[in-house]
């Protein structure tokens, strides 16, 4: 089965961004870190990054016919961006909606979600570890979901 990690914009500059907030790994770090991670459970990943609004919401629908699960962390898209609602909600697989900072400790328009209410779960403020909890989560529901099946 195939996972697909889809990052937002500005995540492209993980280890040079704002560092106290994002810790100071890059983007591709923490990807070959969960490449690693997702090989040891089973599974093949994909990996794709936008700071486009559109190229996130096509990679999420060619998702839909290849892929399990997403691990989606949509940055500031997160906050308001109905299309990208709508096509979380469009593609009928799991999504976990993903931060590494820990959003509710932050300034007050980064508590509000409007994804969260189509994606399976939300994870956030364990930095790199999101990714992995994500990966966690998505197992535990696409194996019980397999048993329900």
């Amino acid at each position: 089965m195939t996972i697909m990690v889809i990052n937002g914009p500005n995540l492209n500059l993980l280890g040079e961004r704002e560092p106290n907030v994002y810790g100071g790994e890059t983007l591709q770090s923490i990807n070959v870190q969960l490449a690693e991670k997702a090989a040891g459970m089973g599974y093949e990943i994909e990996f794709f990054q936008s700071n486009s609004e559109g190229g996130i919401i096509d990679r999420l629908q060619e998702a839909r016919l290849n892929c399990a699960g997403i691990i989606l962390n949509a940055g500031a898209y997160t906050h308001y961006s109905y299309a990208l609602r709508d096509a979380i909600a469009a593609v009928k697989i799991p999504v976990v909606e993903v931060h590494m900072s820990n959003v509710d400790s932050r300034e007050d328009f980064r508590k509000n979600s409007v994804i969260a209410p189509v994606c399976l779960g939300s994870i956030s403020g364990f930095g790199k570890y999101s990714y992995a909890l994500a990966l966690i989560a998505l197992d535990y529901y696409l194996g019980e979901k397999n048993e329900r099946d």
